[in-house]
């Protein structure tokens, strides 16, 4: 059964770019251990109308993360694999310089209703 993982990632400040750059290298790696990206997402550097406090207060918040993912992969010992391959750790200081927090947690997908906004 696969396992189904969502990454938060926080940048160091001002090094988002560098980051992402170094996410790009990585997560070209996981197809190699039989491993999908499912969705990536960045933090929107737009500013957008939001309509209630409470939602401005969540949407600007200084602390969330800068980058969000969700990858499938085979197994434990598959992600052991992807998290030991010598072209990721050979990368170390490019991740250190530019990263700041990552949290790595199992997650269930599921569907998403069909609503008028989706289709």
């Amino acid at each position: 059964m696969a396992l189904d993982l969502c990454c938060l990632l926080w940048a160091h400040p001002g090094r988002r770019a560098e980051m992402h750059s170094y996410e790009d290298k990585v997560l070209a790696l996981v197809a190699d251990h039989g491993g999908v990206v499912r969705q990536r997402a960045i933090r929107s550097v737009r500013q957008r109308a939001i309509r209630s406090v409470r939602q401005r207060a969540l949407c600007d918040d200084p602390d969330g993360p800068d980058e969000l993912q969700i990858i499938s992969i085979g197994d434990r010992a598959a992600l052991d694999r992807f998290m030991a391959d010598p072209r990721r750790t050979a990368l170390a200081a490019e991740r250190d310089s530019a990263i700041a927090r990552t949290e790595l947690f199992e997650v269930a997908l599921v569907a998403t209703p069909v609503t008028e906004e989706t289709t």
